[in-house]
C-alpha cells in the first residue's frame, strides 16, 4: 500500500526538531505493511527511516499557504498515484487535494481543535468534510466530540487513532531523583508560568529537592525569545527553577526518566497529551490538568489540579512527601502507557487505512 503523509506546510520535521506532528507523522510512515513518501515544505529535514520530498508553495497560485502549497502537490501526487493521501492537520489542503485529484482517497488527521481551523470552524463545514474526504482521524475523543459538535448525521469516517509510544528497552530506573520536571513550548497556554509559581510555593518546603523547565517557544533551538518566555525566565529565577531551554527528543526522555514527578499543567484544552503520555511511560509521576484530551490519555495514572499556582503546588508537595503514593502513581502510569503502544496503534491505522479504501461511497 503506498501512502502520501502530507505535512502541514509550517511544521518543523526531522530528528532534532520535529514537534509533535511530526513524530506522529514519522511513526506512521513506518507502519508494517506500508510504503508511506512525506512530503513537506523545504525547511523540513530529511531522515534516514522514511522517504521525505520537500515542496515549495506554488508562488504563482492565488491564495493562502495552503492552497500555495496544494498547488504545488499536485503534480508529484499525479506521477506518484499514491492508494491514499493522509493530510495532517489542514482542512482546506484536505479539501482542495480532494477537488483537484478527484480519483484520489484523501483522509485527514486533525491533530488540533477543528473547530479553530480554516475550512472546519462550522458545524456545515465540519459535515462537508466528512461527505468529501475518505475518513477524518482525531488524535482523542475530545477532538472527535469537537469535530461532531452540531453536525446532524454523525458519520461513521469519523473515527479516533491516539498517538503511540515506541516502549523502551528497559524498565525506567526505580531510583528517581528528586526532581519536579516541566516539558513544553514556553508559552502561556502550556501554562509555564503556573508551574514556576508553584515550584516558588512548594520548594521552600521540600528540603532536597528542585525543579527543571525543558522548552522554548517553538520545538528547534533557535526558537525566538519572546516576552512571555523572557517573564518566564524571569520568574524561574527568582524561584531557584533552571530554565534550560530547547532540548531534543532523546534529551527530553532521558530527562524524564530521571524525574521523580513531571508537571503537565496545560490551560489550554489539550487535543491529546504527548507529553503525559511519554511521562508515565518514563516511569514519572504525574501531575497534570483535567483539561481536553489529557484525562484519555492519563486515566487513573495522574494526580489532576487546575492550571493555578496554588493547586499545582498542592499536587507537588501531596507527591513529594509520599514516596509510596508517588511509585504506586507511576506503575499505574506504565501499565497506561502501555495501553498506547505503537504495535497497538499501528495495527489500528492499518484497519482505518483499509477502510477509507474500501468506502466507494
Amino acid at each position: 500500500m503506498l501512502i502520501a503523509a502530507i505535512l502541514p506546510p509550517n511544521e518543523g520535521f526531522g530528528p532534532a526538531d520535529a514537534g509533535a506532528i511530526g513524530m506522529v507523522v514519522r511513526a506512521h510512515a513506518q507502519t508494517p505493511g506500508a510504503r508511506c513518501v512525506v512530503f513537506g515544505g523545504p525547511q523540513q529535514s530529511v531522515f534516514d527511516d522514511a522517504i521525505f520530498r520537500a515542496v515549495r508553495p506554488a508562488w504563482w497560485f492565488p491564495g493562502n499557504v495552503n492552497l500555495r502549497f496544494g498547488a504545488a502537490l499536485l503534480g508529484p501526487l499525479r506521477r506518484l498515484r499514491p492508494a491514499l493521501i493522509e493530510v495532517h492537520n489542514r482542512p482546506e489542503l484536505a479539501l482542495f487535494l480532494a477537488r483537484w485529484l478527484p480519483n484520489a482517497r484523501v483522509v485527514l488527521f486533525l491533530h488540533n481543535d477543528p473547530q479553530a481551523m480554516r475550512r472546519s470552524r462550522s458545524a456545515a463545514e465540519r459535515m462537508k468534510l466528512l461527505q468529501r474526504l475518505a475518513g477524518v482521524v482525531t488524535v482523542s475523543e475530545f477532538l472527535r466530540s469537537r469535530l461532531l459538535a452540531g453536525v446532524t448525521t454523525p458519520s461513521p469516517r469519523a473515527c479516533v487513532l491516539p498517538n503511540g509510544i515506541r516502549r523502551t528497552a528497559s524498565p525506567p530506573p526505580h531510583q528517581r531523583e528528586p526532581l519536579i520536571l516541566f516539558v513544553g513550548r514556553i508559552v502561556a497556554e502550556k501554562g509555564p508560568d503556573a508551574f514556576v509559581a508553584a515550584c516558588a510555593a512548594a520548594l521552600p518546603q521540600l528540603p532536597g529537592w528542585r525543579a527543571e523547565m525543558l522548552g522554548a517557544d517553538r520545538f528547534r533551538s533557535n526558537a525566538p525569545d519572546t516576552a512571555f518566555a523572557r517573564q518566564v525566565r524571569a520568574q524561574a529565577e527568582a524561584a531557584g527553577v533552571r530554565l534550560l531551554g530547547y532540548r531534543d527528543h532523546e534529551a527530553v526522555l532521558a530527562a524524564m526518566r530521571r524525574a521523580a514527578i513531571v508537571v503537565v499543567p496545560s490551560r489550554w484544552q489539550e487535543p491529546f497529551g504527548l507529553v503525559a503520555l511519554e511521562a508515565m511511560a518514563s516511569g514519572a509521576a504525574l501531575i497534570c490538568t483535567p483539561r481536553g484530551g489529557l484525562p484519555e490519555v492519563a486515566g487513573d495514572a495522574a494526580l489532576y489540579a487546575e492550571p493555578d499556582p496554588q493547586p499545582l503546588a498542592r499536587a507537588i508537595l501531596l507527591l513529594a512527601g509520599d514516596p509510596r503514593r508517588r511509585a504506586a502513581l507511576a506503575a499505574t502510569g506504565l501499565a497506561q502507557a502501555a495501553r498506547f503502544d505503537h504495535a497497538s496503534t499501528a495495527a489500528r491505522l492499518t484497519l482505518i487505512r483499509e477502510a477509507a479504501l474500501d468506502d466507494r461511497a
